[in-house]
């Protein structure tokens, strides 16, 4: 099945990894823009001067000497989000739901003493989840309330949406989908779904676990497949609006739906994976070259970008 499934990829113009890093990812995305988006404190920030909902910021802790002021500045806040500012696939994410002064209470039920979670922060400061393994930051930032849209397909953990966008246009997207495996992780490199999205109408399609197609959650037996997302173009109108604010013409972003908020940007990738593919059904050439050939009025601004990508990418 998985077979069947790449080999009419390939004939929808697969994109491989080679390709992607030479022809997309050197060719349109300039170096000196990449800290605007493997910060997430700097993503953050521009995306506020922009207008695009992001989680809200509570504190960043800069220094080691900092860890000592969190008991108190986190005496307001029940549930938060405790991450490192230039971290990858999910590394070093704790979601806290509920706290004492001495200790921690993570999602999945876990009790961490003060002296763990401090250590957890010291240990994100110092750079062991970062891109380069470089001293890093630790953000503080309001817990994300999922909308029940994908309650019957997630384990635990806050399921996200990935968009690829190229010159500033929607080109694919997916949801991933939390489970067992991936310890409630919406990564698909940890064992998480990843279930392509129909441009047309934001309907889920296919699925991906492990590389295996599949068409129901592992953990809750339910299909993953034909669930309809709500705000389907405002997020696709929110991922083409980050494009333009980052200078980068070839990136994945990664969207949340909050109960109360609607969609919200959680962050943005210089170097978005190939397996939305594989999610997909469907290869990713075709679509950058098609974008490639489009009038130049598509590009005059994103609602027009997000349009055209609706009714040429829709199945």
């Amino acid at each position: 099945m998985i077979l069947d499934t790449i080999r009419s990829m390939r004939t929808s113009g697969i994109l491989g990894m080679n390709n992607r890093n030479t022809e997309y990812i050197m060719a349109f995305n300039p170096r000196s823009s990449f800290p605007l988006v493997d910060n997430k404190v700097l993503t953050k920030k521009l995306a506020m001067e922009h207008g695009i909902p992001t989680p809200t910021l509570y504190h960043v802790v800069l220094h080691h000497g900092g860890i000592s002021e969190l008991k108190t500045l986190l005496k307001d806040h029940r549930e938060f989000v405790a991450k490192p500012a230039r971290g990858s696939g999910g590394s070093g994410i704790v979601l806290i739901i509920n706290h004492t002064e001495e200790t921690y209470v993570t999602q999945s039920g876990k009790e961490i003493p003060w002296e763990d979670f401090s250590y957890h922060i010291s240990g994100i400061l110092s750079g062991i989840y970062s891109l380069e393994g470089l001293e890093d930051d630790a953000i503080i930032e309001s817990l994300i309330h999922p909308a029940p849209v994908f309650a019957d397909v997630t384990y635990q953990g806050v399921p996200d949406i990935r968009i690829i966008v190229y010159r500033g246009v929607p080109v694919m997207s997916m949801v991933r989908l939390p489970t067992k495996a991936s310890d409630g992780k919406a990564n698909l490199h940890r064992g998480a779904i990843g279930a392509g999205i129909n441009f047309k109408d934001g309907i889920t399609l296919t699925a991906v676990h492990h590389s295996n197609l599949i068409t129901h959650h592992p953990d809750t037996g339910n299909p993953v497949n034909g669930i309809k997302i709500p705000y389907w173009e405002k997020m696709l109108l929110i991922a083409a609006k980050a494009a333009d604010m980052t200078d980068l013409g070839y990136i994945g972003a990664d969207l949340v739906i909050d109960s109360e908020r609607g969609p919200v940007l959680l962050e943005l990738n210089a170097r978005p994976g190939l397996a939305i593919q594989l999610a997909n059904g469907s290869g990713l050439l075709k679509r950058l070259k098609t974008v490639e050939a489009a009038p130049q009025n598509v590009f005059e601004t994103p609602e027009t970008r997000v349009a055209w990508a609706i009714e040429n990418f829709g199945i």
